[in-house]
């Protein structure tokens, strides 16, 4: 399967410190690729460079064999992008429905197309029925999900998540692993940065392991969760 997105020699530097070390990834249709690694790692540099909200100092970025390294955020969004942060900042004054309006008008300038997107997304991530109430009234794994429609009203082809799943208690967490399982068997390609292990375990297809910025294991979560290499990286050594 050709891949839908593939960053090559990726780097980052930031003064004397290399936060991301000539990182290799490659992402195809439909497939669940996680980016782990301790503290420090360099996963969310590594996420700001992939999408655009920092320019790496070395490396390429291809979204379908199209370089869009240079590209700003917004127009890696046009080509079919879009990543949530690690914290939510949802319009607290606005409704719901108003919150996911906003992406939504930046694929269709009319309302009422707008409108009908922005329904299907929180029908999608299970808000449909909250779209009228302020976005201040919304508990943590509500507003998470508030985070991911307005990331689906994109209508992206590739979704980066960046922790989507952090503090959430098991019930939510297990529909929350449904619900990108079931994006990704819908075709859409899924990029996550996460430290739940359980999470990843069930969700990837692929999981990248970084350490000081470069790239120390890669493979199947149960090959790469028992590498002798990533377990000294979590836990160091005796």
């Amino acid at each position: 399967m050709p891949n839908l997105l593939k960053a090559n020699d990726l780097t980052v530097r930031f003064g004397g410190l290399t936060a991301v070390d000539s990182v290799e990834l490659s992402v195809a249709p439909g497939q669940v690729v996680a980016l782990i690694g301790p503290n420090g790692a360099g996963k969310t540099t590594c996420f700001d460079a992939l999408t655009g909200f920092v320019q790496p100092d070395a490396g390429r970025v291809e979204l379908e064999g199209r370089d869009v390294t240079g590209l700003p955020p917004f127009e890696r969004t046009r080509l079919g992008m879009a990543r949530t942060f690690q914290t939510e900042r949802p319009f607290e004054d606005l409704s719901v429905l108003r919150n996911v309006l906003v992406p939504a008008f930046l694929r269709h300038p009319g309302r009422a197309e707008a409108e009908a997107v922005a329904r299907s997304a929180l029908h999608r991530v299970g808000l449909a029925d909250r779209a009228d109430q302020p976005a201040s009234d919304l508990n943590l794994a509500r507003r998470r999900r508030l985070e991911l429609a307005k990331a689906l009203a994109l209508e992206p082809r590739i979704l980066f998540l960046d922790e989507v799943m952090a503090g959430l208690n098991p019930p939510a967490l297990a529909e929350m692993i449904k619900f990108l399982r079931d994006l990704s068997g819908e075709g859409m390609a899924i990029v996550l940065v996460e430290h739940i292990l359980e999470a990843v375990m069930q969700l990837a297809d692929h999981v990248v392991v970084l350490a000081s910025g470069a790239v120390i294991a890669e493979g199947k979560p149960d090959a790469v969760t028992s590498d002798p290499a990533v377990i000294e990286a979590y836990l160091g050594t005796e």
